[in-house]
Parts: structure tokens; C-alpha cells; sequence
């Protein structure tokens, strides 16, 4: 019934179905990103994904189970995001002491926001479709209208170009 009413458009019953799953999907990304603002971001970003794709919704499932796959693909595409960044930086980072590791994540994070808001445009939008988006190289292929190959090479390229850039910095 709620997923019904929130397919309608009802903010009152999205809210309930939010309510009703937010703890659970929390605990869900928690488990996998560990960092408890990066669970929060993911889980709201799974819910904002959720709500626009309603219409999609089946029934092949619960709604708790479709909605904890969302969770559980945006966790996974936000730690490969950071994998992406930090693995392409190990190599030049000196050791870190405990109590700086926060500090070191900040900085890093804003390396790679200047870096891909200086990469050409067509590398951002795979970058951002596929990494923090979500989205296969398969559905960025039908975004964009180009063939899936084409996704997966540029994204090869548009990623080689962010990495060089943030090591830059």
C-alpha cells in the first residue's frame, strides 16, 4: 500500500517507507563503507535513487530487498570511487599517523573534486554516470547514445586523466 501511494507521488507515504527502512539500510551501508557520514550520504543518495525509480519497482521482491540492492551497489560504487582515488595516490604518500587519517581523506577528497572539475566534459560525465552515479557501462551507453565498448574505453581514459591530475595537485 505505501509503496503504491509513494508511486503516486505521496510525500506522507515515502516518508513512512523511508521511516520505516532508513535504520535498516544505514546499518546495511555502514557495514560496508564503514565511515559513518559516507553510510549517511550513501543511504540518502539510495533513497533519492529509489524514489525517482519507483515506477520501475516489480514486485519480483519486497520493496526492503529492492531498496537494499540500491544500498548495497551505491556502497559498493562509493568505495570503488575512493579505491579509484586512494590506491592511485599510495605510492607518493608517506606513512600516516592514526589521528591524521580524517585530515588526510578531507584533503584527498578535495584533490579529486578540483580533479574532476578540471577533467574535459565528456570524461566527467562517465566518471560521474559510473562511479558515483551507479549506472553500467551498458545504461551509459544508452545515456549518452554510444556503444558500451566506447563507455568502458573512455571511462579507462577519463579515469588515467583524473588520476594524473589529482597526483598533480
Amino acid at each position: 500500500m505505501l509503496v503504491e501511494q509513494s508511486k503516486e507521488g505521496d510525500r506522507n507515504a515515502q516518508y513512512q517507507l523511508y521511516k520505516l527502512y532508513v535504520d535498516a539500510m544505514f546499518n546495511i551501508a555502514m557495514r560496508l563503507v564503514t565511515i559513518r557520514e559516507d553510510a549517511e550520504d550513501v543511504v540518502q543518495e539510495s533513497f533519492v535513487e529509489a524514489f525517482k525509480k519507483l515506477g520501475s519497482f516489480r514486485y519480483e521482491s519486497s520493496f526492503g530487498a529492492w531498496l537494499k540492492r540500491i544500498v548495497i551497489n551505491r556502497s559498493i560504487n562509493h568505495l570503488k570511487a575512493k579505491r579509484l582515488l586512494f590506491s592511485s595516490m599510495e605510492n607518493e604518500q608517506e606513512p600516516v599517523e592514526e589521528e591524521n587519517i580524517e585530515e588526510v581523506h578531507e584533503l584527498e577528497l578535495e584533490k579529486i573534486k578540483i580533479g574532476l572539475s578540471r577533467l574535459p566534459e565528456g570524461y566527467k560525465q562517465i566518471i560521474t554516470l559510473y562511479l558515483l552515479e551507479g549506472y553500467d557501462h551498458i545504461e551509459i551507453g544508452e545515456i549518452l547514445g554510444i556503444s558500451t565498448s566506447t563507455s568502458k574505453s573512455q571511462y579507462h581514459r577519463a579515469k588515467k586523466k583524473l588520476i594524473q591530475i589529482v597526483n598533480a595537485l
